[in-house]
């Protein structure tokens, strides 16, 4: 997939971070366009699958097939914002909250949301497969992945992009 393609029509450039807005775009336009994307999904397998399609400095584009018992687990994006556009099925967003039951939203085909670096969530397949096209920018590189122990702390672990993200066991966290 090419930069020019990614761009054309947005107010981008070499070196220039996107917003949530403009990501948004992009999602929309590479979600419109399957051939891109689709050979590239074994959306038949039993595990979550995924295909990098893009990847420099300033833009991020992967399309993830998605399995009912999938589940992100907590986590940020460390310095990246980003857009994540539903193409077939449901996702669920899980936003964070202190003192509190998480916010849920669904997302079905069409659907589309975003989110700043400062933004914890998960994410969940809400219905049967689903698949998405997600973007960041800056690319990512580092991502921050949350638990909350039996005393209730909330804990943080940086994880690499290429890590899979899942829930993570709070007893092996507190541990070390």
């Amino acid at each position: 997939m090419t930069a020019q393609f990614l761009f054309a029509g947005h107010d981008t450039g070499e070196g220039r971070l996107l917003t949530p807005d403009a990501l948004a775009r992009i999602a929309a336009d590479v979600a419109a366009r399957p051939e891109l994307w689709r050979p590239l999904l074994d959306t038949r397998a039993t595990v979550r699958t995924y295909a990098s399609l893009h990847r420099e400095p300033e833009l991020e584009v992967w399309a993830i097939a998605w399995l009912p018992d999938n589940d992100t687990g907590w986590h940020d994006h460390e310095a990246s914002s980003g857009a994540v556009r539903v193409v077939d099925g449901a996702l669920e967003e899980h936003v964070l909250r202190i003192g509190g039951a998480d916010r849920r939203s669904v997302y079905g085909a069409g659907g589309t949301f975003t989110f700043g670096p400062d933004h914890i969530h998960r994410v969940t397949c809400a219905e049967g497969r689903a698949v998405s096209i997600q973007v960041y920018s800056p690319a990512l590189w580092r991502l921050g992945q949350y638990t909350v122990d039996e005393d209730g702390v909330l804990h943080r672990v940086t994880i690499s992009y290429a890590d899979e993200l899942r829930p993570l066991d709070a007893r092996a966290v507190a541990a070390g």
